[in-house]
């Protein structure tokens, strides 16, 4: 169920528009103030224009009709009510420009927020969500699903009032000036409004579907371009080349039918605009010939009859930026609101010192000691030893493709756990299990005696170090990228950690030592160097429990003793375990599982694999190959 929800985040048609204008709403709602500014604003824009055109009817009738054919006119008054009119214009033009620039604020600061609500999120989610989508489609939330709200939010959104608000001026104007007149008019505007409806109904899938092909194109690119070298070495240009034409070839499908539903609107609103304009001028037209209309009425009224078919010609050319704007906003929405990660541990992990008669008391300051405190013994505190212990586990990512099938076996404190089989047997599973990224289906884990369930997840993960075989550095310092395994780790003690791992002879080699800046991933360092820095950043947090996910294997021979003997230090008093496809690197476990098809098929030291002469033995000796 979690899975496809999801993906739904990617797939699913828009089906809450009045939900996802209200969610925006609720994100305007913190700017109170400046959008009472921006309403007042508008209105005074939109309110404005509707006087300035009602001026028409008296400088035609009392100043223009009047005087025709005489001279020496005395223009004094025709020249106040000309300055009258520009004073009503300027107004307009101010409060245009206020509310425009505040909207521009107000827009920045709810996408701001957004974004940080997101990021947020993201952090929540369970290594699922992150399963089931590239690096280029999460940062499609961030970029064009986010950027499409920026115009909605800033133009549309006060374009909208200043329609309204016009709309109704200009009707109650027109009934002022011709209420026969008038009700021609809304037949006409029913007509327009009705069209823009009709089509933008039938178009709204076009823009999910163009907004869902360009995730795709960015979840590609940035995929292609991460691996670049992999795409040379495979000689597979021509193929990502294929691919790429295919992608943006949907996409361009996509954007040719929202181009053509969002254009057709703009011709066929002002060619219905034109059509009622005709039709109201032949008509007022012939008012004026049989006297029951004046010629200043009917000029403002043929005004007012193509200022109110203009507010609705701008929402239709918007068209395709509100439905792009509501796609992008539909998606942003769903993740944030998706469910986060569970976590329905209580047990807590906290620093603790012995006292005299060897019971625990909880300390507020850093110690060589770890407690679980558990609420439900009165806050008991039980030291940390890093015994855990698998029963009868059963796991599956997907349902029906069981991967773990009855998986046993103990890690008692301190002791050295190797896990070795075929690529797929469940390895990393058991590792991933542990520090629960995922969920069990049956059986139970234990980690000193307490469910792992019952464990709060930021503690559970606190009291266990993982080192892994992919590296993953940060833009930052090397004395950065070592604390951040304790973000309150001294300078002296992430030296220390890098001594510790055997980092430290390279690091003082560097160009600023410590201080050297690391940009893409550590691209300015070995595979080997990265490596160590892993360690150092490990070793600095100093937790009671290991995973070392094949942490040598994409490294050379002579690198790997140096980050074994970084690691041996490492591993000093603690619980391990250990994932590696060189058995000369688990040849020192106390215990090593062999692991096929989701089962430990043998376990034991690694004497006692080799006497029995099974499947380790025939690894050890080279009569077969861990694939």
């Amino acid at each position: 169920m979690a899975e496809r929800n999801y993906r739904q985040i990617r797939t699913a048609k828009p089906e809450d528009v009045k939900g996802t204008i209200w969610k925006l709403i609720r994100y305007m709602g913190q700017y109170k103030v400046q959008l009472i500014i921006v309403v007042i604003g508008v209105s005074v824009s939109a309110l404005t224009n509707v006087a300035s055109s009602y001026f028409f009817e008296p400088i035609i009738n009392d100043y223009i009709v009047p005087f025709i054919g005489q001279k020496n006119v005395n223009l004094s008054r025709f020249a106040l009510m000309l300055g009258f009119m520009a004073l009503i214009y300027i107004t307009g033009v101010l409060s245009s420009y206020l509310y425009h620039k505040i909207m521009s604020i107000v827009a920045t600061g709810i996408l701001a927020k957004m974004r940080n609500d997101l990021f947020r999120k993201l952090q929540t989610m369970p290594m699922q969500f992150y399963d089931s989508r590239t690096n280029g489609q999460i940062m499609t939330f961030f970029t064009s699903d986010v950027d499409t709200m920026r115009q909605l939010v800033a133009d549309t959104f006060p374009q909208l009032i200043n329609t309204i608000v016009q709309m109704a001026g200009i009707i109650i104007m027109m009934f002022i000036l011709d209420w026969r007149l008038s009700i021609v008019n809304l037949i006409m505007l029913g007509i327009i409004v009705y069209t823009t409806y009709f089509l933008s109904t039938h178009g709204r899938q076009f823009f999910k579907d163009l907004q869902k092909n360009l995730s795709n194109l960015n979840g590609y690119i940035e995929e292609i371009f991460s691996g670049q070298k992999v795409v040379k070495a495979f000689l597979h240009e021509d193929v990502t080349k294929a691919e790429f034409r295919e992608i943006i070839g949907e996409l361009s499908k996509s954007d040719v039918k929202t181009g053509a539903y969002g254009n057709i609107m703009m011709p066929i609103n002002a060619n219905l605009a034109y059509a009622a304009y005709a039709l109201i001028a032949c008509i007022g037209a012939y008012f004026c010939i049989n006297g029951t209309q004046t010629i200043g009425a009917i000029a403002a009224f043929l005004l007012y009859a193509r200022q109110i078919s203009g507010p609705i010609s701008r929402l239709s050319q918007t068209f395709n930026y509100v439905m792009m704007a509501l796609a992008g906003a539909e998606r942003v929405f769903t993740l944030i609101e998706s469910d986060s990660e569970v976590d329905e541990g209580n047990v807590t992990l906290v620093f603790a010192e012995e006292q005299e008669d060897g019971s625990l008391k909880e300390t507020d300051h850093r110690t060589n000691v770890w407690a679980w405190k558990d609420p439900e013994n009165g806050n008991a505190l039980t030291r940390v030893r890093g015994d855990v212990r698998f029963n009868d586990v059963v796991f599956s990512y997907v349902e029906g493709k069981v991967v773990l099938d009855g998986i046993s076996f103990y890690a008692k404190p301190g002791q050295k756990i190797a896990f070795v089989g075929s690529t797929g047997a469940g390895k990393t599973t058991i590792t991933n299990l542990i520090n629960r990224f995922y969920d069990i289906q049956e059986g139970t884990i234990t980690y000193d005696g307490f469910d792992i369930k019952r464990i709060a997840k930021a503690s559970l993960r606190s009291s266990i170090g993982m080192v892994l075989q992919e590296t993953n550095l940060f833009s930052g310092t090397v004395m950065d990228n070592i604390r951040y395994g304790r973000l309150d780790a001294t300078d002296e003690e992430c030296i220390a950690a890098a001594i510790l791992a055997n980092a430290d002879s390279f690091i003082t080699r560097l160009p600023h030592g410590y201080q050297t800046m690391l940009t893409s991933n550590g691209a300015n360092l070995s595979q080997g160097q990265r490596q160590l820095l892993n360690i150092a950043r490990t070793a600095v947090a100093s937790p009671p429990v290991l995973v070392l996910d094949e942490a040598t294997s994409s490294i050379d021979t002579r690198t790997e003793k140096i980050i074994e003997q970084g690691m041996d230090q490492l591993m000093q008093g603690r619980t391990v375990f250990t994932i590696a496809h060189r058995l000369s690197t688990v040849m020192r476990s106390n215990a090593i599982m062999v692991i096929e098809h989701g089962k430990i098929i043998e376990r034991g030291t690694h004497q006692e694999l080799i006497d029995q002469k099974g499947r380790y033995y025939q690894l050890y000796t080279g009569t077969l190959e861990l694939e």
